[in-house]
């Protein structure tokens, strides 16, 4: 099946399946994971989320790219996606904070973009047959020759530890001037400076900067270690609460990170999102599973079985953690999918833990959920209470 005009570019799914398209951004050939997304703004967020290491991420949004690629909205330093593909790519960005185009970063960083393709049929179809494996090559590359490759490859299972900082890296709060109090006069005088209040070590399996800003901006100071550090140097930082952050892949492949997981739990609170919430569960013995297609946009809605609320949450993974499989385990389910009933939070009320499937930190997304990073503050506040 051949969708849309032939174009410089084409699109050769594992089923078969081609979509002709104009090159724009690196023009290797590239081997990804092909995914999508319906978020209507924030490519710049998504292609510097290391959760999409390796995929080529298809935009639901029809026009991209004209509002160019601002300095302080990157997600990581040095992004890892494999492609993106578009349905119209904008070179002339009208925007005053923007300092390049998007096609500009995706060739420093060797990311593929095809334009010109129907996103629209190319999303039905993966919502249809699922995430599978696809080839961005040349237009005039033999398409059986290309299928047969992509059934004998292999997708990566070492995104975490390539995507992970490297060395340890310290964040502190800026000091904030208190709220001013009245004297006995009805005057206004300001209080002291407050500096970091909790300090927050925060593992990186592929850690999104904006959860960085999140926790600053509450009066943390943040330690980010690499994924591979030990619950014993871990804790040699005395630290108030720790953090599992977002990644890509599999959190089966990291089984090392579960293991230090599974020896903190008890020693801190803990506060997992996305990634770091299934390897919390996998701490606890619960199972995951790989999702047909997977979240990924700005528009999902979750229900809070605690509150009865339903929130509007950014998703951005193609896993989630096995309902049947908590009941062998201290956890409880916290909050529900309303798209396909898949866990979307997590608890143990006892060890002060807990974890979400979604970005509270959202970049980009709604903002609805930012009160969980306010719940880790309370969870660190009441342990250092009764230390």
């Amino acid at each position: 099946m051949n969708y849309h005009q032939i174009g410089s570019r084409k699109i050769i799914l594992e089923d078969g399946t081609v979509f002709y398209g104009d090159g724009f951004g690196c023009q290797d050939d590239k081997l990804v994971e092909i995914v999508f997304n319906t978020s209507p703004v924030g490519y710049q967020e998504i292609l510097s989320d290391p959760s999409y290491t390796d995929q080529g991420v298809v935009m639901a949004y029809p026009m991209i790219g004209n509002y160019g690629m601002a300095d302080d909205d990157y997600e990581c330093k040095t992004p890892t996606v494999g492609a993106l593909i578009v349905r119209e790519y904008n070179n002339e960005p009208s925007n005053f904070r923007s300092t390049q185009t998007l096609e500009e970063v995706m060739k420093r960083y060797g990311a593929v973009g095809v334009s010109g393709v129907d996103t629209r049929k190319l999303v039905r179809h993966i919502r249809n047959v699922g995430s599978c494996k696809a080839l961005i090559t040349g237009a005039k590359t033999d398409t059986e020759a290309a299928i047969k490759r992509i059934k004998e490859a292999s997708l990566p299972h070492d995104a975490v530890s390539r995507v992970s900082r490297k060395a340890m890296e310290e964040y502190h709060c800026e000091k904030r001037r208190a709220l001013p109090a009245p004297d006995l006069y009805g005057r206004s005088k300001p209080l002291p400076y407050n500096y970091g209040l909790y300090h927050v070590v925060a593992i990186d399996c592929g850690m999104k900067e904006n959860i960085v800003r999140s926790l600053l901006k509450r009066n943390c100071d943040v330690t980010v270690v690499p994924w591979n550090t030990s619950a014993c140097d871990i804790l040699s930082l005395h630290p108030d609460g720790v953090f599992l952050s977002n990644g890509p892949g599999d959190p089966t492949d990291v089984p090392e990170v579960v293991g230090t997981v599974r020896s903190l739990i008890g020693k801190a609170p803990v506060f997992g999102i996305c990634l770091g919430h299934q390897l919390l569960s996998l701490a606890y013995g619960a199972k995951t599973y790989k999702l047909k297609f997977g979240h990924r946009g700005g528009n999902h809605p979750v229900k809070n079985l605690l509150t009865g609320k339903i929130e509007i949450t950014s998703q951005n993974h193609s896993y989630a953690v096995d309902t049947d499989s908590l009941k062998n385990t201290p956890l409880t389910a916290t909050h529900l999918n309303l798209l396909d009933d898949t866990v979307e939070g997590v608890q143990c009320e006892k060890d002060g833990v807990f974890g979400v499937q979604y970005h509270p930190e959202s970049a980009p997304g709604p903002q609805d959920s930012g009160y969980l990073f306010d719940r880790f503050i309370k969870l660190m506040k009441e342990a250092k209470e009764h230390a």
